[in-house]
């Protein structure tokens, strides 16, 4: 019997599950949760068995949960808690994962303390907000002033009752770092990709490594251990479909960050038989639900 799976984007996740996974059984269709009008009384979306990851936009994504009623491979829940990188790091120390140096602040804070804070990590210090994606809001100051300066920006956006998260990150800065997001599925490694930033942007002194911000993702034979520490933060979080980002020098490895929404990459930067293994999960989950697959 055929699945039908829904899938809340139309970027490149969309574009490669629908035809893979359609090979596979599963018909992949869209679901669009926002910049639209949505009906509360009745659905205006397909009948679907199960959904990919939950909406990003919680409120919508309510609506969309409640009309769709069918099982999430990431639910909310997952999503919330990858969402949240205090969160996230404070789960993988306690669990005696290595992660940077870190501080949380809860806005508004002293600027005394928050200097102090960002002495006691380490200059320079990376500021990032507590909730955002793709790098948005991530700066690297390298003294008291520009700390100030950019928690001044932080204070003003806070100010606006409606932004519900006001905390952001005080976090040591690894310099000369490789930069790896690992996809870990139903807890085992599928693959790796290392990102960088091309030459000229390093030469204009850029340093973030994000691939919405210009980074370039090339597929990488991850080292065994590391491909451990990936599934330990997983296993730890729970998640099913995570993606971990790891930052390795010459003497450490941490986990910087976690992305229950991670994009999906070309087939060729994963293990031989990675859709196999997607098709896989999306069935567990269906049936998880009563759903004949």
């Amino acid at each position: 019997m055929s699945v039908r799976l829904a899938v809340t984007t139309r970027a490149e996740t969309f574009e490669r599950l629908h035809p893979a996974l359609g090979d596979r059984g599963i018909e992949v269709v869209h679901v669009q949760p926002d910049e639209r009008v949505l009906p509360v009384a009745e659905s205006p979306f397909p009948d679907v068995d199960v959904g990919w990851v939950y909406p990003s936009r919680l409120m919508e994504g309510a609506v969309v949960d409640s009309h769709l009623g069918v099982p999430w491979v990431n639910g909310r829940a997952d999503i919330l808690a990858s969402r949240n990188k205090a969160g996230v790091l404070t789960r993988l120390a306690a669990a005696d994962l290595p992660v940077p140096a870190t501080r949380v602040v809860s806005n508004p804070a002293s600027e005394t303390t928050v200097g102090e804070a960002a002495a006691a990590v380490g200059w320079p210090v990376v500021i990032k907000p507590n909730s955002t994606t793709r790098g948005v809001g991530v700066a690297k100051v390298s003294e008291p002033d520009s700390v100030a300066g950019v928690t001044d920006y932080l204070d003003l956006v806070h100010d606006y009752r409606a932004t519900g998260d006001r905390s952001y990150l005080l976090q040591e800065y690894l310099p000369g770092a490789t930069d790896y997001r690992v996809m870990v599925l139903d807890g085992t490694y599928v693959g790796a990709v290392r990102r960088r930033l091309p030459d000229e942007r390093l030469a204009e002194g850029g340093w973030k490594h994000n691939v919405h911000r210009g980074a370039i993702a090339e597929s990488v034979d991850l080292d065994p251990e590391l491909r451990r520490l990936a599934e330990r933060a997983a296993a730890v979080l729970d998640v099913d479909l995570l993606g971990v980002d790891l930052l390795v020098t010459d003497d450490r490895a941490v986990i910087s960050e976690t992305n229950a929404r991670p994009t999906v990459d070309d087939a060729e930067k994963y293990v031989d038989g990675f859709y196999d293994r997607v098709a896989e999960l999306v069935r567990e989950t269906a049936a998880g639900a009563g759903v004949e697959t």
